[in-house]
């Protein structure tokens, strides 16, 4: 591993955390969660889809389980829902909380009773951290510097980049939250040869993770791979470190091939 790409503080939570997540949904076998969790890799975000395979593996690391993070997401809309979800994930789990309760895709703010709810779930010790994710960056500034979510998820690779501009430079330099990424392929688009842009190499998983660690407001970025053969990009980025200005050139170049709007001056979001 990339001494730069080593295990560091998710923000003021105090879990010190692997800096690529692995995500449940998308068939990630139960022997790869083991294995990241033997380089360190320590935040497993079991989601909405929540595939046996991975809840196996999690179990099998249930004797360890100080030593990792377990992330529980809701995108129930209805506040009296939300613990029987919680509850029913930790009881096909065999443990009694998570280190992270996600709230999923909140693109405003939660209702007085959804966030009751889960400030609810962490007096009875169900969860230890509350999170949100949102595609809204002005939300996710002003839940940066004010909020009682301990983490936040955003959205963030070489194809949207406006969290440069509108959330990086306006986080707390003190006691500010972990900062999480989700689709740092945006959605395998990156990976895409077809919208690749002539005379550029198209970028592979392991680069898309790279863009993203390279960026030093990111604590964590959430990878979905489908195999153990994907599980492998991982590891690549890991050990490959943070990217040159070359490269990072490159992948922006890419990014904004696809994004569309590729003329000189213009912010993507």
């Amino acid at each position: 591993m990339h001494p730069a790409f080593a295990p560091r503080p998710l923000g003021r939570t105090g879990i010190v955390a692997g800096r690529i997540g692995l995500a449940s949904g998308y068939g990630c076998p139960g022997e790869a969660v083991e294995r990241a969790f033997d380089l360190g890799l320590n935040y497993f975000y079991w989601g909405s889809i929540r595939r046996d395979s991975f809840a196996q593996g999690l179990r099998r690391l249930m004797p360890q389980r100080d030593r990792f993070a377990l992330v529980i997401q809701s995108y129930s809309r209805i506040a009296a829902l939300i613990p029987w979800s919680l509850e029913r994930a930790l009881r096909k789990l065999g443990t009694d909380h998570a280190d992270v309760f996600l709230l999923g895709l909140r693109n405003k703010e939660t209702t007085p009773r959804i966030l009751e709810a889960a400030l609810r779930l962490r007096e009875r010790g169900l969860v230890r951290h509350l999170a949100l994710s949102t595609h809204q960056r002005p939300l996710a500034v002003r839940l940066a510097n004010d909020s009682p979510y301990d983490v936040l998820h955003i959205r963030y690779n070489a194809v949207h980049t406006g969290a440069e501009q509108d959330i990086f430079p306006h986080l707390p330099t003190g006691n500010r939250p972990g900062l999480v990424c989700f689709t740092a392929t945006s959605w395998k688009q990156l990976m895409n040869p077809r919208k690749t842009p002539a005379g550029e190499r198209t970028p592979a998983a392991a680069d898309c993770y790279r863009f993203v660690l390279t960026e030093p407001s990111i604590d964590v970025c959430i990878a979905g791979p489908a195999n153990a053969e994907q599980f492998k990009a991982v590891l690549t980025a890991l050990d490959s470190g943070p990217m040159q200005t070359d490269e990072l050139a490159w992948m922006r170049r890419v990014g904004s091939a696809i994004y569309g709007k590729d003329k000189p001056g213009f912010i993507r979001k």
